[in-house]
């Protein structure tokens, strides 16, 4: 194995664990729906659980085997992405750490879902009477990870090869 993939494989592995030790700490101080300010006005850390898909989507829909369900659908994509990933050249230098930081964010979430029954997430940002969703450091790796892809698709990171007329 090129050792740019063992890279990738520990950025994974470090986000996985990151991520199960913050929600471990934050399952341990906070009772559900209970935080503290952090930053007044802007980010406090408050325990809620998810048990729809990204961002809270299907989190008030109720159906039959709904965590097995989106467990199912969460370990297929960790799959599917990790075929694509080994097919990817180290020239895509970015897309590589994107995907380690969208497979390592996935496990967590992952992890979350089959042992728990659903992901808790702690991170509160707000605005005067706007809140984001509350995410978790799996929720955030993913984003950056996608970022990552998205600048490589813009051809940022990219070698530029030279052509001789």
């Amino acid at each position: 194995m090129p050792a740019t993939r063992h890279l990738e494989l520990w950025i994974a592995a470090l986000i996985v664990i990151v991520d199960q030790i913050t929600k471990v700490i934050i399952r341990r101080e906070f009772a559900l729906y209970e935080g503290t300010e952090v930053i007044p006005g802007f980010f406090d850390l408050t325990r809620v659980h998810n048990t729809g898909a990204a961002f809270g989507m299907l989190n008030g829909v109720e159906f039959p085997y709904k965590t097995l369900v989106l467990s199912l659908v969460a370990a297929a994509a960790l799959v599917g992405l990790g075929v694509f990933a080994a097919g990817l050249p180290a020239a895509q230098w970015l897309s590589r750490w994107g995907i380690a930081l969208i497979l390592g964010g996935a496990a967590g979430n992952l992890i979350d879902r089959i042992a728990l029954g659903y992901v808790t997430d702690f991170v509160d940002l707000y605005w005067q009477g706007w809140h984001f969703w509350a995410f978790n450091v799996a929720d955030a790796a993913i984003t950056v990870g996608v970022a990552l892809m998205l600048l490589e698709m813009l051809g940022i990171g990219r070698q530029r090869v030279s052509r001789t007329v």
